[in-house]
């Protein structure tokens, strides 16, 4: 029996329709910016590409490497931090937000790697962190020194302590990446003294953002980079920044520290956070007009509700939200057309698109995820979870809105499970006392040449060590090979930029049986997605274009994906109930 939401449709105002009594419906959208269905490519930087050995990835070694962007057909790149730090959190614990750390380069490479990569057409992105910084940045040296009551202090989240000698937190609240979210200071004269609120690790000082100072500050640093060239603006933890008056308890805090999710309503998502964006906003549509150049802002918003995740994108707001959902889906035919449904519905009547992603920097890789396998738990079912990962390419590249790679995406490599754990440097893993194995699995190095030392990621060896099976995800290889995950997306992104269809603003489900999912795009594309374990009828009407598996034809192979070009009819194809 075919699922009874497939019958739904949406229209422009993401209101649910009845496909029979409104056969036409079809969801339609602004058109915005370049960034509206762009393909930004990822990069962590240490473990991107090393250009002078030292075994940790540079930024020469994201400007070699940009022909390989390039020709994979991506339109712009997002870097990962790269200012000074000390590297508690791998460099979103800044301590200057005006520089470069010196293993990454200087601000001369930064300057030559946007050069060439607007020489090639790529747009560059960059990481901004408002929420927090380090703990060596000048501005809490100083409201260390500077004591308590200071307007040093003001700065930060600075509050005695409860108990009768202060040796309590001020708060209950628990760190995201686990225990409290507090750390006492030792006074300048040598006492015990007043605490300062990290949501994050203790090395992570947070901003207050009612104090004036900080909202000049970050005016300075977007300008700075803006100035710099930089197109666009990736926001870290952008549902931050400002927290509740008072800093109340909360009677379920131990949630955040147990999920990792941001659950806590007085510590995260606040009103007035979407000031901020405004203001930012502001700024980066004045660079846009003086230079022509379009710059955007990109939010990561943790809040795990569709309509909250809404207001972020806003006119006037952040130009797109990452869409965590999709990411976090699991590989079920239901589960997805929710998903995909709901964060269409999000960008109803606002001038935005979704922000699609599979991978990234803090989550395990897809290929893992879709096989059953979990970092420290073993690496599941990898053959099973690299055709579904295979297929959710296809479906996240065939709808309207960006789509966001994380590298290595492309070459479909698995989480490594099995780091050894006196080489875990995620201070998530510490912190929680292993409890949560972290993110370092999905941040090794990439493979680039089978026969190379480190894979051709660097003469020495590799600043996290990689699997002796990374050879088998090599570029060298994949190139080599029709079949590859690699070759998957470089021709999928290069239809995606040539079909006229993906370019359109019209959206349709089609009626599907069980375990199927298909929709059309335009007047003339379709993608079917079977997500069920048996072989099923493709319930379109038209010539394939890209399968993810080579068996796909008018029939698809369990776990698989295609896309085709529809004959004059198939655009209502499954409309009739």
């Amino acid at each position: 029996m075919a699922h009874k939401a497939k019958a739904v449709l949406r229209d422009a105002a993401g209101l649910g329709v009845d496909s029979v009594a409104l056969p036409t419906a079809a969801c339609t959208w602004l058109r915005p910016g370049w960034w509206g269905s762009a393909v930004v490519y990822q990069i962590y930087l240490r473990s991107f590409q090393d250009s002078d050995g030292d075994g940790i990835g540079d930024l020469e070694g994201v400007r070699a490497r940009l022909p390989y962007l390039r020709s994979l057909g991506v339109d712009a790149i997002w870097l990962n931090p790269f200012y000074p730090s000390p590297q508690y959190d791998h460099g979103y614990d800044v301590s200057d937000y005006f520089g470069v750390q010196p293993e990454y380069g200087t601000l001369e490479s930064f300057d030559r790697l946007v050069l060439d990569a607007h020489r090639l057409d790529l747009r560059v992105l960059i990481d901004i962190v408002p929420n927090h910084c380090s703990i060596e940045h000048p501005w809490f040296a100083a409201a260390l020194a500077a004591g308590p009551g200071s307007p040093e202090r003001e700065r930060f989240h600075f509050a005695d302590g409860k108990g009768d000698d202060g040796d309590l937190p001020p708060n209950n609240w628990r760190s995201i990446f686990g225990g409290s979210a507090w750390q006492r200071v030792t006074e300048p004269d040598g006492t015990p003294g007043q605490w300062y609120l990290h949501s994050f690790a203790p090395e992570q000082a947070d901003f207050n953002w009612r104090h004036p100072d900080v909202a000049a500050y970050f005016d300075q640093v977007l300008r700075f980079w803006f100035e710099r060239g930089v197109d666009g603006i990736r926001i870290d933890v952008a549902h931050g920044l400002h927290k509740a008056d008072g800093l109340p308890d909360h009677e379920n805090a131990m949630d955040d520290e147990l999920t990792g999710d941001p659950l806590n309503p007085y510590a995260w998502n606040q009103p007035e956070v979407h000031e901020v964006w405004r203001r930012w906003r502001t700024i980066a549509e004045g660079y846009s007009v003086l230079t022509g150049r379009e710059r955007v802002l990109i939010g990561e918003v943790g809040v795990l509700d569709a309509e909250q995740l809404a207001l972020y994108q806003r006119p006037g707001e952040l130009h797109q939200s990452f869409y965590f959902e999709f990411l976090r889906a699991t590989w079920d035919d239901q589960i997805l057309y929710d998903v995909v449904d709901r964060g269409l519905g999000t960008i109803a009547g606002s001038d935005s698109s979704v922000a699609w992603v599979l991978n990234n920097h803090d989550m395990p890789r897809s290929v893992t995820r879709y096989g059953g396998g979990a970092p420290g738990l073993g690496a599941g079912d990898v053959d099973l979870g690299t055709v579904r990962a295979r297929a959710a390419a296809l479906l996240m590249l065939a709808l309207p809105g960006a789509a966001y790679v994380y590298q290595g995406e492309e070459l479909g490599l698995p989480e490594v499970t099995d780091l050894p754990v006196e080489l875990l440097a995620d201070p998530m893993f510490h912190r929680t006392q292993g409890a949560r194995r972290g993110r370092d699995g999905c941040r090794v190095p990439l493979p680039w040449a089978t026969s190379e030392h480190s894979f051709g990621f660097s003469p020495a060896d590799a600043w996290l060590p990689q699997p002796d099976w990374f050879a088998d995800h090599a570029v060298d290889r994949q190139l080599s090979s029709g079949e590859s995950m690699l070759h998957l997306y470089r021709e999928a992104l290069a239809l995606r930029r040539r079909l006229p269809a993906l370019a359109s603003n019209e959206f349709r489900w089609l009626q599907t049986e069980p375990g199927v999912l298909a929709f059309t795009r335009g007047d003339g594309f379709g993608c079917v997605v079977n997500c069920s374990s048996r072989v099923v009828s493709a319930p379109v009407d038209g010539e394939l274009l890209l399968a993810s598996h080579y068996e796909a034809e008018d029939k698809l192979p369990p776990n698989s994906a295609a896309w085709y070009a529809l004959a004059p009819a198939a655009a209502a194809l499954g409309e009739a109930a």
